[in-house]
């Protein structure tokens, strides 16, 4: 039986070889890190050691990186510590943020704007200004990189708008993390997001990085452990995984950003043999490793199905929204018609990713599509739609519907 094709790294990476190794040898200290006996200073030891790992990902001081569940804990920390620390009465976020962003929002009690994106996915500045010009303090939420689409956000230039107006700045890198260079300071936010196993760490640890000297308040309170920001005690094999994997992620960043090659080909014979066919994104910068595509008349439940009884693991798009498949609520906020929308596929790519996965992922896509078509799913003549325009050709897709 032939290995089956892995191309879903933006839901979660393969745990590391690293990670793995560094796991295991956690769970052989016995200690509390929070002990001053040898047992307790080994074990406080690996954590100290993954956090300058964790730190040299983002770009900042070992200090500022307070070490927590996931990405999800990580956002519900930063807003209860944005309402209760720094007097934040207003929240802006993007349209396209993930649901733990948007969950986290709702619930912290707190008045939330959406700021919209364009076509292309990005956010749309002029937008945002608008929302912050009435004032006050404001925290806004904006991913750097779209789990969806790939497509990069433009946080610094909204850092920056955000801090001529007083607000601060949220940003979730967790999909960004190891696929492209992360500097903190360069970005100019105010707290970041991070989750390990994105970038082959364990599930289940992750990390929330806090501008030097920025008022915190901690979401859990008991213990003084993480410098007194969350209470309880370290998950001491997870974190020291996360450690181990951010190492990894900074040592293979370029080849990384080669993925963009076999990325750049998949798209390529995807569109020789589909010229309807749209790469949402294409047009402005994306993760090198991410392919967010559909072609009008399919259907994800159908190709997900599809794919994987031929080995092939893709998603319909967020891996904690995509086993119950609807609506594609990031291309509605781009203007993508649901006639496209529907059939929506992800494909993100990671280190064990190779030129045979790409030609097994088109041969299974293809095979739907070419059964599609002779059903006659979609009437008429197919669209003529550029690849490289990626979704700016979206709104006029209404010539789908014959």
């Amino acid at each position: 039986m032939r290995q089956r094709a892995y191309m879903d790294y933006n839901a979660t990476a393969p745990l590391r070889p690293e990670a793995r190794a560094a796991v295991l040898a956690a769970f052989e200290a016995a200690g509390n890190p929070s002990s001053v006996h040898a047992e307790g200073r080994a074990a406080h030891m690996l954590v100290e050691g993954a956090r300058a790992d964790v730190a040299a990902l983002a770009g900042v001081k070992p200090s500022s990186v307070i070490f927590t569940s996931g990405g999800t804990e990580a956002a519900r920390m930063a807003f209860h510590a944005a309402k209760a620390a720094l007097g934040v009465e207003r929240l802006v976020v993007s349209a396209i943020e993930h649901d733990a962003i948007l969950a986290s929002a709702e619930a912290s009690g707190l008045p939330v704007d959406i700021a919209p994106v364009d076509t292309q996915g990005r956010l749309d500045l002029a937008g945002l200004h608008a929302l912050l010009a009435p004032g006050g303090k404001t925290l806004v939420a904006l991913m750097l990189a779209n789990n969806e689409t790939g497509i990069l956000q433009p946080v610094a230039e909204a850092a920056a708008l955000a801090h001529e107006a007083g607000a601060l700045l949220l940003c979730d890198a967790v999909q960004a993390a190891g696929k492209i260079a992360l500097d903190f300071d360069e970005l100019g936010v105010d707290m970041m997001m991070l989750g390990g196993h994105k970038i082959g760490a364990p599930m289940g640890v992750g990390a929330l990085i806090l501008r030097d000297g920025l008022p915190f308040a901690a979401l859990a309170v008991g213990g003084g452990q993480e410098m007194r920001r969350r209470a309880g005690s370290e998950n001491v094999s997870g974190i020291a995984g996360f450690g181990a994997a951010a190492r990894a992620a900074i040592e293979e960043l370029d080849a990384f950003a080669a993925l963009g090659h076999l990325r750049d080909g998949l798209e390529a014979r995807i569109f020789d043999i589909a010229p309807d066919a749209v790469f949402f994104g294409k047009a402005v910068e994306r993760l090198p490793n991410t392919s967010y595509l559909a072609a009008p008349g399919l259907d994800a439940a159908t190709l997900l199905m599809a794919l994987d009884l031929d080995g092939v693991a893709v998603s319909a798009g967020a891996a904690c929204s995509s086993g119950k498949i609807g609506r594609a609520r990031v291309l509605d906020s781009m203007g993508v018609a649901d006639k496209l929308s529907r059939g929506a596929v992800r494909v993100s790519l990671g280190w064990s990713s190779d030129a045979a996965d790409i030609t097994r992922f088109v041969e299974s896509w293809s095979r739907v599509y070419r059964r599609v078509r002779e059903k006659g799913v979609v009437r008429g003549e197919h669209m003529n739609v550029n690849v490289n325009a990626g979704p700016a050709h979206a709104p006029g897709l209404a010539a789908v519907e014959r």
